[in-house]
């Protein structure tokens, strides 16, 4: 009959090819239901309201860590200085906050406003040098941020020597270890962090920028991208989200001291990765460190409700993160395939 309208044929092989193109989506969230649904099956205590906030609470300062470097990666960079950046920070918003008596620190005491805004200086510039090192001289941002982890680290050590400090201003420990009703607000800081970062870069003018720059940095640049620019930005917004990420840490662990935070690069980098965040630039997003927050969320929790052995537990997070590199690389290969 002429008048039906003809029913396209879908070519063979297509889901393959479209699985094959979602890889890097696809198998995180996989991972995830499966992650789930083990650990709710061996644990009567793993699938409650408690041990969900529980897990939301400790995936919060990795959070938003995440939030920055994702930003970072999609630009096709790294920033090796997040955790001491974030470590540094703490420090010193501890610094400038009036201590007990009985802490040896010798410190400046100021308002906690001002501690602050010191604090938020610092992760600042600390970020611009970051972008400077990259942009201007031209030094990798591999070996830039490597050295910024070095310098930063140094602050801590300069600052506190060996000390611990306790005291933060009244809005960071607010922030960092109260809850509104059943709900932490570092839970709910981390939440808006993620929310801002998904719509900066899905619905302005800069995240287009952003995915440009990390997809194709020539193009971009022929596109009347303001390239370095771009990569400035970015590198001083992963400072800013670990610098207060720092600061709410310090008020979440309920001390500010030396390599605190040494824990929180891996972490920060896996969430990111696991998540299919493309660490060739130009792929992934806010939607994907989601993801790879509670994957290695669950997974952390989970393996402490069946017991594992401590050690095997930081086998099983590296061999997972492997597999995501390794996905993260095919994935690339299918892409440049299809476009080639």
């Amino acid at each position: 009959m002429s008048g039906m309208p003809k029913i396209a044929a879908v070519p063979r092989g297509s889901a393959l090819d479209w699985l094959r193109g979602q890889l890097r989506n696809v198998a995180p969230f996989a991972t995830l239901i499966v992650l789930v649904a083990f650990f709710w099956a061996s644990s009567d205590s793993f699938a409650t309201f408690g041990n969900l906030e529980n897990i939301l609470t400790q995936i919060s300062v990795t959070g938003i860590i995440a939030v920055g470097l994702t930003f970072v990666i999609l630009c096709s960079e790294i920033d090796l200085s997040v955790a001491s950046i974030a470590n540094a920070t703490g420090i010193v918003v501890a610094y400038f906050t009036v201590q007990d008596a009985s802490v040896s620190i010798a410190n400046i005491p100021l308002p906690g406003w001002a501690a602050i805004l010191i604090a938020l200086a610092a992760c600042f510039a600390l970020g611009a040098v970051n972008a400077f090192g990259l942009t201007r001289i031209g030094i990798p941002s591999f070996i830039m941020t490597l050295a910024m982890l070095q310098i930063a680290a140094g602050i801590c050590a300069l600052l506190v020597r060996g000390q611990i400090a306790y005291t933060v201003p009244p809005l960071v420990l607010t922030l960092g270890s109260h809850s509104i009703g059943p709900v932490p607000w570092i839970v709910i800081v981390t939440a808006l962090f993620l929310l801002v970062g998904h719509v900066v870069l899905t619905y302005t003018r800069f995240g287009r920028y952003v995915y440009m720059t990390g997809g194709n940095r020539e193009a971009a640049e022929y596109s009347g991208v303001n390239v370095r620019a771009i990569l400035s930005s970015v590198m001083i917004i992963s400072a800013v989200c670990s610098g207060v990420a720092g600061m709410l840490g310090v008020a979440y662990f309920g001390s500010a001291q030396q390599n605190e935070f040494d824990t929180y690069l891996l972490d920060s980098i896996s969430a990111v990765v696991v998540g299919g965040t493309s660490l060739f630039g130009g792929q992934g997003g806010i939607g994907n460190t989601i993801i790879g927050l509670f994957v290695l969320g669950v997974l952390n929790n989970g393996l402490d409700h069946i017991n594992i052995d401590s050690f095997l537990k930081i086998l099983i997070r590296g061999l997972i993160l492997l597999v995501a590199l390794v996905i993260n690389v095919y994935a690339q290969r299918m892409r440049t395939a299809r476009h080639g």
